[in-house]
């Protein structure tokens, strides 16, 4: 059994390579470039550009799933998906997002390029047997938000500290991904996949603080502080601007928790703390 992994070296893609070649599948990798799974046993990396889906062609001939990412396939889903069908992919798993069916003006990731939406609809609407796998925000978005505040002191500053999200362990989505991959339990579900608790900043703080042993204080600073802070740092500004909406419509109201990781994996899914516990060297203080 191969299955094909596209964006196959990012947060999402490494993780799953790595669920599946545990559990004994071979994996096509497929990438921009080849060379993160050099000498690798069972994982045969693949260079393709999915703006040009033809590329991968020669890795989709005789596997039998195909797991889809959405910043990495974008507007090529459709000819992708009829790619898939022509070289008689069995199954495919997209990655999709819990707020994929909200307006689009209220989903930032979409002025940085994700195109959830469309390419959900795409493996949906492909004729082949799918699973949607609609992930709450990532416990790893946490590295980018305070990690560089936290190795430098103890004073962790941002906006609206009481801003919930129920962060969701990379290795735990990974895991129902590839769930969804090797056999036929999740075929046509839309997958609710959340973290297991609904943590504001102020307690994500609280939780790096615990775990790694440090006197971390939240500090709350105007929105317009914290974004032109972001600005500043490269991101752009009217991702900054949707993001500070996205805030203040939520500040206050607990992010939505689901028990669907648990329920498929048979086991009780991965906390916050646990994923600290994993990236601990993200927050070391700075020597």
């Amino acid at each position: 059994m191969s299955v094909v992994v596209t964006g196959a070296t990012g947060v999402v893609g490494r993780p799953i390579v790595r669920a599946l070649k545990d559990q004994g599948v071979s994996v096509r990798a497929v990438a921009r470039s080849v060379g993160a799974f050099a000498g690798v046993q069972g994982v045969d990396e693949v260079a393709a550009d999915l703006s040009r889906p033809e590329t991968l062609a020669p890795a989709l001939q005789g596997a039998s799933a195909l797991f889809v990412h959405p910043r990495a396939v974008g507007e090529s889903a459709g000819k992708l998906m009829a790619l898939a069908a022509e070289h008689g992919i069995q199954r495919v798993v997209v990655l999709s997002a819990m707020n994929v069916d909200d307006d689009p003006v209220y989903q930032p990731s979409r002025l940085n390029g994700d195109r959830n939406k469309e390419v959900e609809e795409a493996v949906i609407g492909s004729g082949l047997p799918w699973v949607a796998v609609r992930a709450s925000s990532f416990a790893t978005n946490v590295v980018g938000m305070f990690a560089a505040q936290i190795r430098a002191g103890d004073v962790v500053r941002g906006p609206y500290g009481n801003f919930a999200e129920s962060l969701l362990h990379e290795a735990d989505l990974a895991a129902v991904i590839a769930r969804g991959l090797l056999d036929d339990d999740l075929d046509g579900r839309k997958v609710q996949a959340t973290g297991p608790q609904s943590l504001t900043h102020e307690q994500m703080v609280a939780v790096i603080a615990e775990v790694t042993g440090r006197q971390l204080r939240f500090e709350e600073v105007r929105p317009q502080v914290a974004a032109q802070g972001l600005i500043a740092h490269g991101l752009p500004e009217p991702f900054v601007i949707a993001l500070m909406e996205r805030y203040e419509r939520g500040v206050g109201r607990p992010a939505d928790v689901t028990d669907e990781v648990a329920q498929i994996l048979g086991r009780r899914s991965l906390t916050f703390a646990d994923w600290v516990v994993d990236h601990a060297d993200a927050f070391s203080r700075e020597a």
